[in-house]
C-alpha cells in the first residue's frame, strides 16, 4: 500500500473534512460550480491539473475533474507527474494501490504488468511524491470505483515523453483510458509574469505543439515542473483539440508577492 505522504498538510487528512473542502474547491468563486451528473460522451481522452495544495490550485484542479464528470468517467486513469524527489528509476510506475483519507484506490496491475522501455516499476519514486497523490481524492469524488496507473517521470526530456507515451498507450490498449498530466506552471515569481509566461506556455498546449512546449520551456525558461508529463499525455491520448478550462495563480487565493500559476485543461478527442 502507498500510504499518502501529503495529507494534512496539502490537503485535508481527516475524511469529512476533505469532502468539504473538495466541495469548497467546486463552489469557490473560482471553482466550477457544483458537480454534474455523469455523462456519457466520454470526448475527454487527456486533462491537465495542478497539484499544489488544495488551498492554492483545488478550483483549478476542480475544473478538471467536473468536467471529467460531466463528460463521462472511463474504465482507466492513468496519471503522470513530475518528480520532485528524485527518487526512483528515470521514469517509475507504481505496482502499490494508494490510500487518501476517502479510501483505497486500486491500481490496475494488468495495465501496470504491460509497461515496458523507459518505465519500470519502481515504487522508491512514489514513496514521498505529492504530484500524483493530489489527483486521487479528486478522481474518488467523482468516481466510486477508480482504477489507476500512477507513473513518475524523473526524466523529462523529449525522447523520454515518447517513449513513455509509447509505454502507457501499449499498457493501456483495450481499455477506456484518460490521462492525467500533473503540472504546475511558472513558480515564484511576480503576478504579472506568470500570467505573461503562462499563457504563451498554455497557446502551445492548446495547439498540441510538443516542440513549441519545449520551447517555452528551454528558450523562455518558464518553470512550469511537469512539462514531460504534459507532452507524453499529449502523445499517449492523441487528441484532436484541446480547451482551457480555467486559469488561475496562487495570488488569486492566498496574497503574496510571488505567485504559482495553474492551468486546467481538456484534451478531446
Amino acid at each position: 500500500m502507498r500510504y499518502p505522504v501529503v495529507a494534512g498538510r496539502f490537503y485535508e487528512g481527516e475524511a469529512e473534512a476533505l469532502r468539504r473542502q473538495i466541495d469548497h474547491c467546486f463552489l469557490h468563486p473560482h471553482g466550477p460550480g457544483p458537480l454534474p451528473k455523469s455523462g456519457s460522451r466520454r470526448s475527454i481522452v487527456a486533462a491537465l491539473a495542478p497539484h499544489a495544495g488544495y488551498m492554492a490550485s483545488g478550483p483549478a484542479a476542480a475544473h478538471v475533474y467536473h468536467a471529467i464528470l460531466a463528460d463521462g468517467l472511463p474504465e482507466l486513469y492513468v496519471l503522470i507527474g513530475p518528480g520532485h524527489t528524485g527518487s526512483g528509476a528515470p521514469v517509475a510506475a507504481s505496482d502499490e494501490d494508494f490510500l487518501t483519507p476517502l479510501g483505497v484506490c486500486e491500481t490496475d496491475r494488468e495495465a501496470v504488468s504491460k509497461l515496458d522501455g523507459i518505465v519500470e516499476v519502481d515504487r522508491r519514486a512514489h514513496m514521498m511524491e505529492h504530484s500524483l497523490e493530489v489527483q486521487i481524492p479528486f478522481i474518488q469524488t467523482i468516481d466510486p470505483s477508480p482504477k489507476i496507473v500512477a507513473v513518475v517521470m524523473n526524466t523529462q526530456d523529449p525522447q523520454s515523453a515518447v517513449e513513455t507515451a509509447r509505454s502507457l498507450r501499449k499498457a493501456s490498449a483495450g481499455k477506456d483510458t484518460l490521462f492525467i498530466a500533473s503540472s504546475d506552471l511558472s513558480h515564484y515569481v511576480p503576478q504579472a509574469r506568470a500570467e505573461k509566461d503562462d499563457m504563451y506556455l498554455v497557446e502551445r498546449i492548446l495547439a498540441l505543439d510538443v516542440e513549441g512546449i519545449y520551447e517555452a520551456i528551454a528558450y523562455r525558461h518558464i518553470s512550469a515542473c511537469g512539462f514531460g508529463p504534459i507532452v507524453a499525455a499529449i502523445l499517449a491520448s492523441k487528441p484532436s483539440s484541446a480547451e482551457l478550462l480555467k486559469y488561475m495563480t496562487s495570488g488569486d487565493m492566498i496574497p503574496m508577492n510571488d505567485v504559482v500559476g495553474y492551468a486546467a485543461v481538456a484534451f478531446r478527442r
